[in-house]
């Protein structure tokens, strides 16, 4: 039987926000990209002698897209755990385990900081 993740109430209060300096779009196909600057001394190395571009574009799947869009400064994670309810009802049984994991992965990337409700 899979584990599920226990969530603290503090923590679905939470409210992402996007970063600034990180420019993205809807695609024709409705999927979102987002940009990121490729910096520092590695990424300026691989830039230079194996042709690494200055910036990537990320395509975010579906699921991506929507909680991507979703962060909007007012919406809670638990706001966003709904939406996403609502727009994947056969997945709604993974999708607190599903929305907790992928805010983890923005985070941990400098895509959104999480800022507490009322401040």
């Amino acid at each position: 039987m899979a584990k599920k993740k226990t969530v603290s109430q503090n923590y679905m209060d939470q409210i992402p926000l996007r970063r600034e300096d990180r420019p993205w779009r809807v695609k024709d196909d409705g999927m979102v990209e987002v940009d990121m600057e490729n910096k520092g001394f590695y990424h300026t190395i691989a830039q230079k002698f194996f042709g690494k571009p200055r910036v990537s574009h990320i395509a975010l799947d579906q699921y991506g897209s929507v909680v991507w869009q979703s962060i909007d400064g007012t919406n809670t994670v638990y706001d966003i755990v709904q939406i996403m309810e609502r727009e994947f009802p056969e997945e709604r049984d993974r999708m607190l385990d599903r929305v907790v994991t992928y805010m983890a992965t923005l985070q941990n990337n400098s895509f959104i900081q999480m800022r507490g409700k009322g401040k």
